[in-house]
């Protein structure tokens, strides 16, 4: 299939298909007598398995590493490392979130609790001293035991 029929079914601008093409992801295809690109059916599953990673997370260098060899498959335990590191990348990662969502809850209601009378810039003073302490408290329960 030529590049445009790809790209539509796809979803994908032919730039970033070839994109993909000259970055190894997909295989380079034979240039026809009148000079288009002949696509695979294969290279619809490929692309699409490629944007499903990056949205995932993953970059372009894993995905390299995790895409089929050839038409013989995966490479089964490299495989399985990158997904289970992507796993624990992500969990870190929704700990981290957690931990900013939490701080940024805990500011918000530091302002919305001002007390009456107290002016602007005290309440920053205190709101600041509570975040510093909530983070200096992460830090030290993050803290390996020694």
């Amino acid at each position: 299939m030529r590049i445009g029929e790809l790209a539509k079914i796809t979803g994908l601008a032919p730039s970033r298909i070839r994109f993909y093409e000259a970055s190894g992801l997909i295989q380079s295809v034979e240039r026809k007598a009148n000079g288009y690109r002949d696509y695979s059916d294969d290279a619809v599953w490929i692309l699409e398995m490629i944007t499903s990673a990056q949205a995932a997370g993953f970059t372009l260098d894993e995905i390299r590493h995790l895409l089929p060899v050839s038409s013989q498959g995966w490479r089964h335990d490299e495989l399985l490392f990158g997904l289970k590191r992507k796993v624990e990348e992500i969990e870190v990662l929704q700990q981290r979130l957690a931990r900013n969502k939490e701080q940024l809850l805990m500011v918000i209601d530091g302002i919305e609790s001002k007390p009456d009378g107290m002016p602007c810039v005290d309440n920053t003073q205190r709101v600041l001293g509570r975040l510093r302490e909530e983070i200096a408290l992460n830090k030290a329960n993050a803290s390996p035991a020694k």
